[in-house]
């Protein structure tokens, strides 16, 4: 049914509100807030609440008792994840920062799950990855280097089993992806690439969430 005309301005002029609303509409908790403030100590960029939230439910409706996570930081994206995850659910989580690792270690306690609950790796994505298991994770979330986020897929296609998820963080790339005045750095170009390939590709089912600054989802295709 289509809105009438008055009604559709009313919804474009509030829309940024809106957007706003949504992504604060979950809480976090103290631990989150307290892992959140690392990052930004750190100089780091963490995962907006709005993102968090999908990432939850995502991890939810998957029933993921295995989550691959590229890119630590200080655990606020963990935790999230954890919180979506199955009860024996455990997070591996990758990052080339231990300093950073170690935050997260704090916060995912402070939030109450056992240190079984999650294992720590350091070290670059694209080393670590080919020592997981083939079709061993329910989700993968992937919030690392841009440059690297066509191998990410790759990477993520072999670790994911039949009807599992793979999440990439931040492809709105502060509205530079979409944004065509201006010759894209490189890191930009990629962005567009692994879009491209996502949504053109025959085994992955898309969505591009507008939460924080972006968050493309797919599910892959497939029965166990």
């Amino acid at each position: 049914m289509r809105r009438p005309r008055g009604q559709e301005r009313a919804i474009t002029g509030n829309r940024q509100t809106s957007w706003a609303f949504a992504d604060a509409f979950v809480a976090e908790d103290e631990a989150t807030r307290w892992a959140r403030d690392r990052a930004r100590e750190a100089g780091l960029r963490s995962v907006s609440s709005g993102t968090g939230a999908a990432l939850r439910l995502l991890a939810g409706a998957a029933d993921a008792k295995a989550v691959a996570e590229i890119g630590t930081g200080t655990g606020v994206s963990g935790i999230h994840l954890l919180h979506g995850m199955r009860p024996d659910g455990v997070l591996t989580t990758v990052d080339s920062d231990p300093e950073c690792q170690q935050f997260a270690r704090q916060a995912f306690r402070a939030a109450g799950f056992a240190g079984n609950r999650a294992r720590f790796i350091p070290g670059r994505a694209l080393e670590v990855l080919p020592r997981l298991a083939d079709g061993g994770y329910d989700l993968v979330f992937c919030d690392g280097d841009r440059l690297e986020c066509l191998d990410y897929l790759a990477e993520s296609l072999r670790l994911l089993r039949p009807g599992g998820l793979v999440c990439f963080e931040g492809v709105f790339a502060d509205g530079r992806t979409v944004d065509s005045t201006l010759a894209p750095p490189a890191e930009v170009q990629r962005v567009r690439e692994l879009l491209r390939a996502v949504r053109e590709s025959t085994v992955l089912m898309p969505s591009l969430l507008p939460v924080g600054d972006g968050l493309l989802c797919a599910v892959r295709r497939g029965t166990p």
